[in-house]
């Protein structure tokens, strides 16, 4: 940020004069170098994305073939299906025992099944309700997901595949996120956006930039400073007019 958008403390050439020996001081403190800016990705509150699609299934067999054909049993017509042969009406899904002969199906672990038959039983089932997907299934913090049931925990909008915040174990979308938890610069009084580099000093949080002497501007950041009514100095100015 410029130096149009910081405090006027920050640019008042008459700052200074506050501190002369005539004026009222305050109690001038020394601190340790501040840590190193991290990025907030590595705050308590991370950033992170949903991703959605079909949960996966592995291929769909076509429909059984129908043919004209004499094995040892009998003659007449029967589906081929699988390297096998099979009587029309004994071609059917292990589960609710629909005939086969037409549609699609699969095949797992030896059994056959109708695709919905399939879905209910090998389909993930919703980290929230806990009912199986069926349908469009959301992957994220690790688990699977309904599209309806991830959602905002404030404005309970679904988040689909946008990006997302976690505070306190619950997803928030960014609006939400910024509205209820976003951090603001001392320096400057703008938002630290994910991803800033940002300290922690003075018991406020700071763009790396914006973290400088309140008199003369200089940088303050991994270096000495001192204090006077929570304003940042280096140590020059912090003496000079005590």
């Amino acid at each position: 940020p410029g130096p149009a958008s910081r405090p006027p403390w920050a640019v008042d050439p008459s700052f200074a004069e506050r501190y002369a020996p005539d004026k009222t001081s305050t109690v001038v403190s020394k601190h340790s170098q501040p840590a190193t800016p991290t990025p907030m990705q590595n705050r308590s509150s991370i950033v992170q994305a949903a991703a959605g699609g079909p949960h996966p299934r592995p291929l769909q067999h076509p429909g059984p073939v129908l043919a004209d054909v004499a094995v040892s049993c009998c003659r007449g017509r029967y589906l081929v299906a699988l390297g096998h042969y099979y009587h029309p009406e004994e071609f059917t899904c292990c589960q609710c025992r629909k005939v086969l002969d037409e549609g699609g199906f699969f095949e797992e672990k030896g059994s056959i099944f109708c695709p919905k038959c399939y879905d209910t039983r090998y389909a993930p089932s919703c980290a929230k309700c806990k009912k199986k997907i069926t349908g469009e299934v959301m992957h994220a913090l690790k688990m699977t997901w309904h599209v309806q049931c991830f959602t905002c925990a404030a404005c309970k909008t679904p988040i689909r595949n946008r990006a997302f915040y976690m505070e306190e174990g619950q997803p928030y979308c960014e609006r939400d996120y910024e509205k209820m938890f976003g951090t603001k610069c001392r320096g400057c009084d703008f938002k630290i956006d994910a991803g800033d580099r940002f300290l922690e000093a003075l018991g406020f949080s700071w763009h790396d930039t914006c973290f400088v002497c309140a008199i003369c501007q200089t940088n303050l950041e991994g270096k000495t400073f001192y204090s006077k009514k929570d304003k940042p100095l280096c140590k020059s100015h912090a003496f000079s007019h005590v």
